[in-house]
C-alpha cells in the first residue's frame, strides 16, 4: 500500500530538491550519460550532453509538484552514444539526483531519441516536473 502524503509535506520535499538545484549562482545541470547507471552519486560513465536549468529552476511549486522553467539545450553534444541515465546537480556539479533516461515508457527523463551524436544539439521538449509522494 502506498502512503498518501499531505500536499504541504510533498511541496516541502520538492522545494528542498529545487533549492539544491538552485544552490549556486547560475543554473543547475542535467548531465546525460550512456552505460549502466551507477549506485546513487556513483562514478559517472561517458558524458554525452549537458543541459542547463534556468537560474531559478522552477516556474512554480504546488501540491507536491515542481514545474521546471525553461531548460537550455546543449548546443554541441560532448560525445556520441545511447543515453541511459542522467544526473541532476547544482551549477558547481554537486549531486542532487540520478535518474533514468529513455525515449519510450516512463523514465525520469523522456527524450525524443536516446541516440545522441557528438557536436549535435540536445534539447528537452518541455521543462518537465518533479512530483513528490502520492496524491
Amino acid at each position: 500500500m502506498a502512503l498518501k502524503i499531505a500536499d504541504a509535506i510533498r511541496t516541502n520535499m520538492v522545494t528542498q530538491i529545487t533549492n539544491a538545484i538552485d544552490a549556486d549562482a547560475g543554473g543547475g545541470l542535467i548531465r546525460i550519460y550512456d552505460g549502466v547507471q551507477p549506485a546513487k552519486n556513483g562514478a559517472a560513465t561517458n558524458l554525452l550532453a549537458e543541459l542547463t536549468f534556468s537560474t531559478t529552476s522552477t516556474s512554480g511549486i504546488t501540491g507536491g509538484v515542481a514545474t521546471f522553467a525553461a531548460i537550455t539545450q546543449d548546443s554541441s553534444a560532448d560525445a556520441s552514444g545511447d543515453a541511459t541515465w542522467m544526473r541532476i546537480s547544482d551549477a558547481s556539479g554537486d549531486f542532487v539526483a540520478d535518474g533514468t533516461v529513455d525515449d519510450t515508457g516512463s523514465p525520469d527523463l523522456l527524450l525524443t531519441t536516446v541516440t545522441i551524436v557528438a557536436t549535435q544539439p540536445v534539447s528537452i521538449n518541455t521543462g518537465g516536473t518533479i512530483t513528490a509522494g502520492n496524491n
